[in-house]
C-alpha cells in the first residue's frame, strides 16, 4: 500500500486518469467512457383496457 507525499499538487479533470509512473512522475490519460453519465432507457409502460 503506498501513502500520500503531497496533497494536491495537480488539478483534476472529469474523464481522465491519473497514475504513477515507473520513474514517480504523475501521468493523465483520457479514460475510455471519458466521464459521461450514462443514457437510461425509458420503460414503455403497460397499456390499460
Amino acid at each position: 500500500m503506498g501513502r500520500i507525499v503531497v496533497h494536491k499538487v495537480i488539478t483534476r479533470k472529469p474523464g481522465h486518469l491519473y497514475y504513477v509512473d515507473g520513474q514517480g512522475n504523475v501521468c493523465e490519460a483520457k479514460m475510455s467512457r471519458g466521464g459521461k453519465k450514462k443514457k437510461t432507457k425509458k420503460k414503455a409502460g403497460k397499456k390499460r383496457r
